[in-house]
């Protein structure tokens, strides 16, 4: 038998109640409401009584609800807040990113032109594509 116990593990129970107690929108979410479609629904809400403040205001960026104003002028000056807006300038990575990074994606090849000189013309008589123009070493073997 050992002379050193097992520390138990305990308070699994509770684990989850406490990881979705302050869960907060993720910032791929938050970027979607900011776009012009969605902010008008969060900027103009509705008086929901279950919410603080009546949901009248709330901070777009943070996701959440205050109880007044002053409140959210106050939060609007906190460094919480002033990060999450600094995460929400850059674009959020995609999913479309995650696998062009994996090698999962579509190539299409060079972009094509829509000049009509770009392509071959098929003209009796012609050749369908021009010879290369003639280059300095190759001048100088046709003169010897």
């Amino acid at each position: 038998m050992s002379l050193t116990k097992k520390k138990k593990s305990g308070g699994q129970r509770l684990t989850r109640a406490y990881r979705t107690k302050r869960r907060t929108r993720d910032l791929d979410q938050i970027f979607e409401d900011l776009q012009p479609v969605n902010l008008t629904k969060l900027v103009m809400p509705t008086e929901d009584p279950d919410l603080p403040g009546l949901g009248q205001h709330y901070c777009i960026e943070c996701s959440r609800h205050f109880i007044d104003a002053h409140t959210l002028t106050q939060h609007r000056r906190t460094k919480d807040h002033k990060k999450r807006v600094k995460a929400l300038r850059e674009t959020p990575y995609s999913q479309k990113e995650a696998e062009a990074a994996a090698g999962l994606f579509t190539d299409n090849g060079p972009g094509r032109s829509t000049k009509p000189g770009d392509f071959p013309t098929l003209t009796p008589g012609k050749p369908t594509v021009s010879p290369p123009p003639p280059t300095a070493a190759g001048a100088a073997m046709d003169l010897a």
